[in-house]
């Protein structure tokens, strides 16, 4: 996926006015992210994304651990809205991201973080069990 195409869908399933707002909200989440996860995941995550998307999960202090109530505050300051709007922002921000990775790559994000975080993949389509 091209770079405009995920900041275009991104502003679509938030119904943001702009790209710029779609920007904001997606580097609020995704550096974020990269801040909770250990480097490697964080690396592994973004080698699918966009190349100027891709940066948000690797320029930050990578391996900080804080629970999903910081997860949300961090990503409201970031994304200058109130706290409801920023986890339903991260949620499908998180869910295009799993449209975007390859299949399997969300499961280990997920394999990084507690049972508080389950919110985040809320509307991660979850894949069929295999026969």
């Amino acid at each position: 996926m091209k770079f405009s195409e995920f900041v275009g869908q991104v502003q679509h399933r938030l119904s943001l006015p702009d790209e710029g707002e779609a920007l904001r909200a997606t580097r609020a989440t995704l550096s974020t992210l990269g801040e909770r996860l250990q480097a490697g995941e964080a690396k592994d995550l973004a080698a699918s994304l966009p190349m100027e998307i891709d940066r948000f999960l690797t320029t930050a202090e990578s391996g900080q651990r804080f629970d999903f109530d910081e997860f949300a505050d961090r990503v409201a300051r970031r994304s200058h809205t109130d706290r409801p709007d920023a986890i339903y922002h991260a949620q499908q921000i998180v869910a295009l991201v799993a449209e975007t990775v390859a299949p399997g790559e969300l499961d280990q994000v997920r394999g990084q973080l507690p049972d508080d975080y389950d919110t985040l993949f809320e509307f991660v389509e979850q894949e069929p069990p295999s026969a």
